[in-house]
């Protein structure tokens, strides 16, 4: 891995709020395996690199290749999420709920989900989980 791939590596965590050991726990691996991509001993695969892409909101693309801006452009954003709010929300308390789990820190947003699942339990009588939760 080169310096400016682990220097986009280390910009995307900071950006988003994350120490080493945070990054790795929503990663699934070792702190370790973070602090090599960012020193440059090391590469993640694509599987993580994309997971990292998700988790700090940084472009996939910027991660991997350093082309492209680091996050998309505010209009992009607002567009898409535009498109997707009309087709998918109609209520306005869960697109309330959509907008303050969208302005999270990535490493609130599985806490939120856990409570929003234990309160959604609470009503029905029992849990459920999203089965795709990492």
């Amino acid at each position: 891995m080169d310096s400016a791939a682990a220097h986009r590596i280390r910009v995307a965590r900071r950006s988003a709020g994350l120490s080493q050991a945070q990054m790795a726990a929503e990663l699934g691996v070792q702190r370790s395996a973070v602090s090599h991509w960012e020193a440059q001993r090391g590469k993640p695969s694509m599987n993580h690199l994309r997971k990292l892409a998700l988790i700090t909101g940084a472009q996939f693309e910027w991660l991997a290749t350093g082309r492209g801006p680091m996050t998309p452009s505010a209009e992009s954003l607002l567009d898409s999420v535009a498109a997707v709010d009309a087709l998918l929300v109609d209520d306005p308390q869960e697109r309330r709920l959509l907008t303050a789990f969208r302005q999270a820190a990535a490493q609130a947003r599985l806490p939120l989900l856990e409570l929003a699942e234990q309160l959604a339990s609470q009503r029905v009588g029992r849990i459920r989980r999203g089965a795709t939760t990492e």
